[in-house]
């Protein structure tokens, strides 16, 4: 069987967003071509570096989501 990797199939595997199928493949391909592997280790090494944001909106930003999200609900009748 052929394995086709890509590098987008790489980013959703380091984001734990690959099917299971899918990460098993990214293993199979790191396991068995060294240029695959290499190419992987790139993308992980830059991943890793990538700061771990999180946002805190203020009270103002959710109320007006929260209004946006009230004004244009759609009803659904049963």
């Amino acid at each position: 069987m052929k394995l086709v990797c890509t590098s987008e199939l790489f980013i959703r595997d380091l984001y734990r967003e690959s099917t299971a199928s899918e990460a098993i493949q990214v293993r199979e391909a790191i396991t068995a071509d060294p240029v695959i592997r290499q190419e992987y280790k790139e993308l992980r090494e830059a991943f890793m570096e990538l700061p771990k944001v999180t946002f805190h909106p203020s009270p103002t930003a959710i109320g007006n989501i929260l209004k946006y999200s009230e004004a244009t609900a759609v009803e659904i009748s049963r």
